[in-house]
């Protein structure tokens, strides 16, 4: 059996609507590298090793407070990443809090999605957990990872623009514009 297949064995569905009827809880560890949609962002130890890594997750049902059931999820922990400038692995906190909308049916979760800017979900089926966790989990990770280790920036090929600025490939060429003289080509 595969590390996927053990994480995703101990994986209850459950009710949405009843967790919330009953304001229930649910709560749980994963290992990052058994979700299937996280693992391929996931970073190794130069020598191929895995790292270990675990997010304890939660997820407890209730209504808002305009009666609308909703489901907190909440994952802490943190998860290995390559850092996309000098390659090497970090370790990423994550503390997440995330509050989910459940839809009824396909028009509900139509409207809810075009009304409200909260997340919705379907839960007309019985809801795996470990399914919510990974797409928080999923939505919590960085497009881009980058460590902060002093000698990973100053690899770094684009030049900040100040003190508390974000450096981006156009304050990059704007710091090319200014550089170059009156007469070059």
């Amino acid at each position: 059996m595969s590390r996927a297949d053990e994480g995703r064995r101990g994986s209850r569905r459950f009710d949405a609507f009843g967790l919330v009827a009953r304001r229930g809880h649910l709560e749980g560890q994963v290992d990052p590298f058994d979700l299937d949609r996280v693992q391929d962002i996931l970073g190794q130890e130069e020598d191929g090793t895995i790292p270990e890594a675990n997010v304890a997750w939660g997820i407890d049902g209730e209504s808002d407070a305009t009666g609308r059931e909703v489901l907190h999820v909440t994952l802490d922990g943190e998860v290995p990443l390559a850092c996309q400038r000098c390659m090497r692995t970090f370790a990423w906190t994550v503390h997440q809090r995330t509050t989910v909308l459940l839809a009824h049916d396909e028009e509900e979760l139509a409207y809810l999605d075009e009304h409200d800017e909260r997340e919705v979900i379907l839960a007309t089926a019985p809801l795996d957990p470990l399914a919510v966790v990974e797409d928080e989990l999923v939505l919590s990770l960085p497009y881009v990872p980058r460590c902060e280790r002093q000698d990973c920036h100053a690899d770094d090929p684009v030049p900040s623009t100040g003190e508390g600025s974000e450096a981006t490939p156009f304050a990059a060429l704007a710091g090319m514009k200014k550089a170059r003289t009156p007469g070059d080509g």
